[in-house]
């Protein structure tokens, strides 16, 4: 199964609740940390939902 490398590039500070627990649950606390998650609908849906504060990588 492929995997889809996350890198938090904007602050969680201000932010909806929501999208700070999206974020945290994906593995990303800091700015600058990257985690590597596997490929599937629910991880898509987390990201597609802060996808405003991360860049996205295939791998």
């Amino acid at each position: 199964m492929a995997n889809v490398k996350i890198k938090l590039v904007k602050s969680l500070n201000g932010r909806l609740e929501k999208h700070i627990a999206t974020a945290k649950s994906l593995g990303l606390t800091k700015i600058g940390r990257e985690t590597v998650q596997p490929d599937n609908p629910q991880t898509r849906g987390k990201i597609a939902l802060i996808s405003y504060l991360v860049k996205v990588t295939e791998e």
